[in-house]
């Protein structure tokens, strides 16, 4: 029983070890490159990391890549632009969702790329994303800023279209212990539909808890992140998934 122990704590360091590694890794590529903003990309591969379930995604360079992945991930698809200089990617015509078939993942690919070029002739696209549609749910918030006061600031709340409308957020400073991530679960004004409310089934509130504790845990150790934005998040009668990833450094 105590090798077993020891080999579980042994392999657990191996694996904090090798996350630590793969997120100060993209972190200096960001910052080699001169960039705070990290790609979508970047940010959900950190995300996965650190346990924050995320869409499965694959970066296409080209128009067969992005066929290969579509068919490989599964339909429906969704397409984004992925550039360091599009931040505000719809606004840019630069996501398209609901992708059926081979085809409209060709023309969407052309499209996206059409729409980039438009929006900002000396972007640098660094390809597009192919990702997984989640399909739809309850939508909530998870995010994180930098108080020069006190410290990183984890933040929940209801998501999508609803943050800045209803504003029914509830606020921790990190580290967050079980209990303060059920808190803010639980004190938001909209936690009746969590619960399930007529038509609209129950969250899965530990799986919640959960990603606001694995976010917790990587602002804390990679206290160069100055803002995350996990938004939304498909909250589902079991489990969750983040379909749209921001983070900003320093």
């Amino acid at each position: 029983m105590i090798l077993n122990q020891k080999a579980l704590s042994y392999s657990n360091a191996l694996m904090e070890v090798q996350r630590m590694k793969q997120t100060l890794k993209i972190i200096n590529q960001a910052r080699k490159e001169g960039r705070a903003a990290l790609l979508e990309t970047e940010a959900k591969a950190i995300c996965a990391e650190y346990g924050i379930p995320v869409t499965r995604f694959k970066l296409a360079k080209n128009e067969q890549e992005a066929q290969e992945y579509a068919q490989e991930l599964g339909y429906p698809i969704v397409l984004k632009i992925v550039s360091p200089d599009i931040i505000h990617k719809s606004e840019a015509g630069g996501v398209i969702v609901n992708l059926k078939n081979a085809q409209e993942v060709r023309e969407a690919y052309r499209k996206i790329l059409e729409n980039a070029k438009k929006y900002n002739a000396n972007a640098k696209i660094a390809g597009v994303m192919v990702q997984e549609m989640a399909p739809k749910s309850t939508e909530v918030i998870v995010g994180a800023v930098k108080d020069p006061q006190f410290g990183q600031t984890l933040m929940f709340g209801l998501g999508g279209i609803f943050v800045e409308l209803l504003k029914d957020v509830t606020f921790k400073v990190a580290p967050l212990t079980r209990e303060d991530a059920q808190e803010m679960v639980t004190k938001v004004k909209a936690y009746p539909l969590l619960r399930g409310y007529r038509n609209t089934p129950p969250a899965d509130t530990e799986a919640l808890v959960e990603i606001l504790l694995n976010t917790s845990r990587l602002v804390m150790e990679r206290p160069e992140i100055k803002e995350l934005d996990l938004n939304p998040i498909m909250a589902y009668e079991r489990g969750a998934k983040t379909v749209d990833a921001r983070i900003i450094l320093e």
